[in-house]
């Protein structure tokens, strides 16, 4: 019979110094950007959609080197590619050859490849800066309300009612027919843009305010919080300093899907002819014109896909952000 080995505890037990050296090469701390980025990398359909919105935005930015490069001045006719008798594109599928990608528009020959790329840059400004306005509104009214509570959380919750029941299509364009062509330093488009801009900011900001209240009276009620108060800090620096910051997820989730909205607003707009002056090219006044021309499917078919392309491409992405940085996701 065999005797049991003699194994002394110092054999047995890990030294804590070897437990250390090895605990650091297996567990790493994850923080909430990263489980967001690796649960944005599992979703492909919001990559996709991603993809397809920087790829708006770099086309918006260099949209005058790639005008060049494949189409026309968007303002210039070609009275060559028109038929003198029907006003119409010359040739098969409204005109589309090596030289014009999309077509010509009936009538002056314009490109429309060209516009829609000219178009984008307005589009994506005026949904960008709304998002903005509407955001830094939102957010701040938001945070006081959903912080302070009482009277005060009672006075913005009422400004939020009033806002969201205001007609703003209604406002937007009587607005519009009041616009001198001058005024704050701007002139023609220019003030267009900006007034399209503060109208659908200024009036958009109640929804995400109410967001940004909710996560607030949640916050509010947290350790750290307490723990701020406990040491003397005041409301300025917990609202800054330990509220916001943990408001940024679902703010700039909501942002995301915002933005769509906002470029459909202006599309809008431009459709009912109280948005962007023509003959600036824009997505919705190109539809306003083609309505005339419902024979030639391409006038409205492609101005129309530039528009779905980029609201479903935005909500896509914005969807996958809401997915990536839900906690309960697994």
């Amino acid at each position: 019979m065999t005797a049991p080995l003699d194994v002394s505890g110092s054999a047995t037990e890990a030294q804590p110094e070897s437990v250390l050296a090895g605990a650091g090469k297996d567990i790493q701390g994850r923080s909430l950007t990263r489980i967001a980025w690796m649960r944005l990398r599992r979703d492909k359909v919001a990559l996709a959609g991603g993809g397809v919105v920087v790829l708006l935005i770099l086309v918006a930015i260099f949209s005058s080197p790639i005008i060049a490069l494949f189409g026309h001045p968007p303002l210039e006719f070609h009275q060559d590619q028109i038929d003198p008798a029907t006003l119409l594109p010359k040739g098969a599928a409204g005109g589309m050859s090596s030289d014009y990608l999309l077509g010509v528009e009936p009538v002056n020959g314009r490109d429309i490849f060209s516009r829609i790329v000219a178009g984008a840059w307005i589009s994506l400004l005026i949904g960008f800066l709304a998002t903005v306005v509407s955001v830094i509104i939102g957010t701040v009214l938001g945070v006081i309300a959903g912080y302070f509570g009482g009277w005060v959380d009672q006075v913005i919750g009422r400004l939020m009612d009033v806002f969201l029941a205001f007609p703003l299509l209604v406002f937007a364009i009587a607005l519009a027919g009041v616009v001198p062509d001058h005024g704050f330093g701007l002139e023609g488009n220019g003030l267009r843009i900006a007034m399209l801009i503060f109208i659908i900011g200024f009036f958009s900001w109640p929804s995400i305010g109410r967001i940004v209240r909710g996560q607030t009276l949640s916050l509010r009620e947290r350790e750290f919080v307490d723990a701020a108060k406990s040491l003397g800090a005041r409301h300025g620096y917990i609202l800054f300093r330990e509220v916001l910051p943990n408001l940024m997820a679902p703010i700039l989730v909501y942002a995301t899907l915002l933005i769509p909205t906002n470029i459909l607003f202006e599309a809008s707009l431009s459709f009912l002819g109280v948005g962007i002056t023509p003959p600036t090219p824009t997505w919705g006044g190109m539809l306003s014109e083609a309505v005339r021309f419902y024979t030639l499917p391409h006038f409205v078919i492609f101005p129309g896909l530039a528009i779905f392309i980029t609201v479903l491409a935005f909500n896509l992405f914005g969807d996958g952000l809401r997915d990536a940085f839900d906690p309960r996701a697994h």
